[in-house]
């Protein structure tokens, strides 16, 4: 994938509008999304999602989910079961 900072509105430490990611193709064909990254977690907007709607994930949650690689292949495995 190919990220890209769109917006860089940090002052050292993440406020909490976050730093805004725009994840495109390799090729830069298309744009897959967007993931926020704030103070209280991450945002995942899949296309053209907006940021109110996109998917969030605590710190926590996120912190459990890469705890290891075997939560983290399991977290991975329950999502592309879906």
């Amino acid at each position: 994938m190919k990220v890209v900072i769109k917006k860089f509105t940090v002052d050292m430490e993440v406020k909490s509008k976050g730093i805004e990611f725009e994840v495109r193709h390799p090729d830069d064909s298309g744009q897959v999304g967007d993931c926020y990254l704030t103070m209280s977690g991450l945002v995942w907007c899949e296309g053209k999602t907006s940021k109110a709607k996109g998917v969030k994930i605590s710190w926590e949650d996120f912190m459990q989910i890469l705890k290891s690689s075997d939560t983290c292949a399991a977290a991975i495995a329950a999502a592309k079961a879906k």
